[in-house]
């Protein structure tokens, strides 16, 4: 069976940006583009298929990439997890429009489809993709029970595109903390050397900014082309630095993309190419 990523659009250069990764995704791991249009009403219907064709037709001349196109008439938050499992997809590429909550999705509403999902997503701002893919993948860890899962998720995409990974995590001053972070790092470190992955462990000190920042800033420091989270539905370490951790991190000042996926006990596992 062919691998399938979905692309949600809106017509806008947020919804470009995303078909661009999508495709850069889609050409290392040898996958299908499937990009959806919704539109809430019937009415609305028939100029929406002449968008799609008309972006199809750009795609194909710009990129050199044919593209399968979807209308439905219904809410994007229903119809695009609907039908990613209906063409049982591997990766949803979805753009944001920061905190916005005009256009397509701010961050928020963009979450609120994660969380129905079990496919992983990928959430990009204006950034388009490096010509190299995603060269270097940061992912924060900590002590949550289900953080561990994105390893496999990130190991699987440093391979495709042959990227060195960060593992970030938070400075813990309890002793007996700090021993079982230090103990999930080095599950980390032998996790992804083992699959022979570049990768380099940093313990972040946490200062008056707090921890998102600094692993916001950091992300830019190195240059990082991805930030892979977990979409927590419960309290993490994450989740004592204030507010919504993984909103912050999805409308990140410096626009760098994040791949986002929910805990595998939510769901069974997809036994796509990105299954947790």
């Amino acid at each position: 069976m062919s691998k399938k990523i979905l692309v949600p659009t809106d017509f806008t250069n947020v919804g470009d940006t995303a078909i661009s990764h999508a495709i850069k995704i889609a050409t290392t791991i040898g996958s299908e583009v499937h990009v959806m249009h919704v539109v809430g009403k019937k009415e609305a219907a028939a100029d929406a298929k002449i968008k799609l064709q008309f972006l199809k037709e750009r795609v194909k001349e710009e990129k050199g990439f044919d593209i399968e196109t979807i209308l439905r008439i219904g809410t994007i938050f229903e119809d695009v997890v609907d039908y990613s499992v209906e063409i049982d997809a591997t990766l949803i590429v979805m753009g944001t429009h920061g905190k916005r909550a005009m256009q397509f999705l701010s961050g928020t509403r963009a979450l609120k489809i994660v969380t129905d999902s079990k496919v992983p997503f990928i959430i990009v701002q204006e950034k388009d993709i490096d010509e190299n893919g995603y060269d270097r993948i940061v992912v924060p860890f900590d002590l949550h029970k289900n953080t561990k899962q994105k390893l496999k998720v990130a190991s699987s995409m440093a391979k495709y595109f042959n990227s060195k990974v960060y593992v970030v995590s938070p400075s813990e001053k309890d002793e007996f903390l700090s021993k079982q972070l230090t103990q999930n790092l080095n599950y980390a470190k032998k996790y992804f050397t083992d699959r022979d992955i570049n990768i380099e462990i940093k313990v972040l000190a946490t200062k008056n900014s707090g921890f998102v920042a600094e692993l916001i800033d950091f992300s830019q420091e190195v240059e990082a082309d991805l930030i892979s989270i977990m979409n927590f539905h419960e309290g993490s370490l994450m989740s004592f630095f204030g507010g919504s951790y993984e909103e912050k991190v999805i409308t990140n000042k410096h626009h760098i993309p994040v791949l986002c996926l929910n805990p595998m006990d939510l769901f069974k596992s997809s036994g796509g190419v990105f299954s947790t």
